[in-house]
């Protein structure tokens, strides 16, 4: 049958799959990327490089005209240069650096696995964990359509985590300490002190695995750091210049340790520990489910008889402890080691599939399930009324139904693709996502108000410029992107020595609403409340 249908038509199924998933990748993620307004910290990212921009200043980063410590530049100028090379810096273009970024981690991971598998695990099958960091869950559904900085840092980390053993392997140290800090230098300008830590937890634990701990202690190791204290001190000695480093690294070691037991306490702490391998497990579904193989009495010994898989379970269980063992983690923190996890259980998988193992076939049912429940709600929109005003409802339902219905065919049918398949219809559900489920977004998210009444307000302005009545804004910087972005002009607070001629962004309730002449009302991201665009009264 497989020979007849490559004579027929001139494709393998892996080769008519693969040009399948690359017809979907795009589209899936970029459809309405930019649709949606800004979101929580995107307003960060985006404000404090369209301020360098403004400033001109490219070394002393600021947040409303005031230094920004929080997060080294190299994701504002990644973003500045995006800006200025599209002439834009509207939400679609603020995003694409993350589509792009994703993309380079898919390719990465693809690379090593490759490298490293390709009798194990051979091509196309090789692809697959790098198609399944893109479509888990948290990263198909949310975090691929957002500005930030974590896509780009765990894609660089977890490149680090390869060097160090490719190299390591082939007994190249020089070659490993100086790509393992340039990429820890690259690290710590993008997030701070998280990239040391990072560096540090992998080269111990791989010197230490292999019973090679002296390395630590050579001339090699020297030169290493000192490519990262030319990079990383380089620039601070630039910034040294503008302002003083003492808040700078204050405020470094305070983002990295205010999410640890020194804030929490150790009741959350306790619980924490017991709950954060659930909720990894759940928010990079349904790949995760794989994780079952893990619970066969085969799995240490597949593991142990592969050293590429031992070292990637090796760094994922030492490199995750700083996140297990604190309390506030985000799941995007989590990115660098999903591909770790994911390379590990596919390996499994497919290993179990040569032994015909029963339980790969309740895994690959499991997933079946999972793309007749795509099907079922693909026929949901035309009865929907919150998506009815769509345009196309009907073609892009048509479109969307029958591709999950082939894919859901071709699964049952075609055993030895299932995986790679089922990628293709999590990519068709984020399309449908996409036309069906961002629209009604824009209908109950507070960003959209926040954006449209920031808009509105740009055009009262009258050319007068804007700034922010003391306190009243907070932390608040979708609103300040809004304002930047409209009017090309920094909004700066002011406490004191008011411009009468000036008007003020301000809660006008809290400090006195006699003092102001209200001109129009702006909504915020806190608690959806609103603020008063006002001229002060003589």
């Amino acid at each position: 049958m497989r020979v007849q249908f490559e004579k027929n038509t001139g494709f393998s199924k892996e080769k008519l799959l693969l040009a399948g998933a690359a017809a979907l990748l795009l589209p899936a993620l970029l459809i309405h990327l930019g649709l949606i307004a800004l979101y929580g910290d995107e307003g960060i990212r985006t404000l404090v490089a369209l301020e360098m921009g403004i400033s001109s200043n490219w070394l002393t980063p600021t947040l409303f005209g005031e230094f920004y410590y929080n997060k080294p530049p190299l994701y504002n100028w990644i973003l500045l240069g995006v800006f200025k090379l599209t002439g834009r810096s509207d939400e679609f273009i603020a995003r694409l650096p993350t589509v792009i970024f994703l993309l380079a981690f898919a390719g990465t991971i693809y690379f090593f696995v490759k490298k490293n598998l390709r009798t194990l695990i051979p091509h196309p099958s090789s692809l697959i964990p790098a198609l399944a960091f893109i479509t888990c869950g948290r990263m198909l559904f949310w975090d691929s359509m957002l500005a930030l900085i974590d896509t780009f840092f765990s894609g660089v980390m977890y490149g680090l985590f390869m060097v160090i053993f490719q190299k390591g392997e082939k007994q190249r140290y020089g070659q490993l300490f100086a790509l393992a800090y340039l990429l820890g230098a690259i690290g710590f300008l993008l997030k701070g002190l998280p990239s040391i830590v990072f560096l540090g937890i992998a080269l111990l634990t791989y010197f230490i695995w292999q019973k090679k701990w002296r390395k630590l202690i050579s001339w090699a190791h020297v030169a290493g750091m000192t490519i990262f204290t030319l990079i990383v001190g380089g620039y601070y000695a630039l910034y040294a210049r503008h302002n003083g480093l003492e808040e700078v690294f204050r405020t470094l070691f305070d983002e990295s340790a205010k999410r640890t037991f020194v804030e929490y306490g150790l009741g959350d702490t306790v619980l924490h520990l017991f709950t954060f391998p659930f909720e990894f497990l759940y928010h990079f579904l349904p790949w995760t489910l794989l994780a079952v193989y893990f619970f066969r009495k085969n799995a240490f010994r597949l593991i142990r008889q592969n050293k590429f898989i031992s070292w990637n379970l090796l760094v994922f269980l030492t490199t995750i402890l700083p996140y297990w063992s604190s309390v506030e983690v985000y799941p995007r923190y989590l990115f660098m080691h999903v591909p770790l996890f994911f390379t590990a259980v596919f390996y499994l998988h497919f290993e179990n599939k040569k032994e015909n193992a029963p339980l790969v076939k309740w895994v690959e049912n499991l997933f079946f399930a999972g793309c007749l429940a795509a099907l079922a709600a693909s026929f949901l929109p035309p009865f929907w009324d919150a998506v009815s005003e769509v345009p196309y409802l009907h073609l892009k339902t048509g479109v969307v139904a029958g591709l999950l219905t082939v894919l859901s065919w071709l699964y049952r049918r075609w055993q030895t693709q299932r995986m790679l398949i089922f990628v293709l219809v999590l990519l068709t559900a984020r399309i449908g996502f996409n036309w069906f489920i961002l629209p009604t977004r824009l209908d109950v998210e507070c960003s959209t108000e926040v954006r449209r009444t920031t808009l509105e307000a740009v055009k009262k302005l009258e050319g007068k410029p804007l700034h922010i009545y003391k306190h009243s804004l907070g932390l608040q910087p979708v609103t300040g992107y809004y304002f930047t972005r409209e009017t090309g002009r920094i909004l700066q607070i002011r406490h004191e020595h008011f411009d009468k001629n000036a008007l003020y962004l301000v809660n006008a309730p809290n400090y006195g609403p006699e003092k102001f002449d209200v001109i129009t009302n702006v909504t915020i991201h806190w608690k959806c409340s609103e603020l008063q665009i006002a001229k002060l009264k003589d």
